[in-house]
């Protein structure tokens, strides 16, 4: 088993503060100038690091979106240890909890940022929505749908995991986002995610009674 010395563990790590440096000044970047307009000297320099340095820490500007829709999308990933409903209060609870991390972390405005970086530059970058697409949001609807999946698997729905899962997003969020992306609504405080999210699995639920054959609740 080989050790890693003290000089390489010192250069890695510095490394890493580099690299963060330089993803920090991308994103500033991509914010102010839009991702089309930016250009990799400016983060560079912004980064105070040369050229060479940055491509060989992080690689070339569509490396650099990446990264730093991948850092920001990790907040709408869901936790693996969500417990698997197999009775209607505890699937409450579960999208009631899901609901809330969605709001949460989606209304941040730092995500918020990233969603309108992707609109403004849907004609000329359309790599910026479709990255955002494929890493952030897909997380969020794969984890709806498999929550989905499992109630109808354990009798508590009917329907198609991936409608369900969109009809519960909808009754979840409704004007919010969009609200939020046109700047006449204020980023929820935490009682008004929490009840926005409490609100929405009632309201599903309710449109989705206990199946007739299925357990009791």
């Amino acid at each position: 088993m080989t050790s890693t010395s003290p000089t390489t563990e010192r250069r890695e790590s510095e490394d890493a503060t580099v690299r963060a440096r330089i993803l920090d000044a991308a994103f500033t970047v991509f914010m102010e100038r839009g991702y089309a307009a930016a250009s990799t000297l400016e983060i560079a320099t912004r980064a105070r690091v040369s050229k060479r340095e940055l491509y060989a820490l992080v690689g070339n500007k569509q490396e650099m979106l990446v990264e730093c829709i991948s850092a920001r999308s990790r907040r709408l990933r869901v936790p693996a240890n969500f417990p698997v409903a197999h009775d209607r209060e505890t699937l409450a609870h579960v999208l009631a909890s899901l609901g809330t991390q969605l709001v949460r972390e989606i209304t941040d405005p730092t995500v918020v940022a990233v969603f309108r970086l992707a609109i403004a530059e849907a004609v000329h970058a359309p790599e910026v929505a479709q990255t955002l697409d494929s890493i952030g949001r897909e997380a969020s609807r794969a984890a709806l749908r498999q929550i989905m999946a499992q109630a109808q698997t354990s009798g508590l729905l009917i329907g198609r995991p991936a409608e369900l899962a969109d009809q519960f997003g909808g009754l979840l969020w409704g004007n919010l986002l969009v609200s939020l992306l046109l700047g006449v609504a204020e980023q929820p405080n935490s009682r008004e995610v929490a009840a926005r999210a409490r609100d929405a699995t009632a309201a599903f639920l309710t449109l989705h009674p206990l199946p007739a054959a299925g357990p009791a609740s």
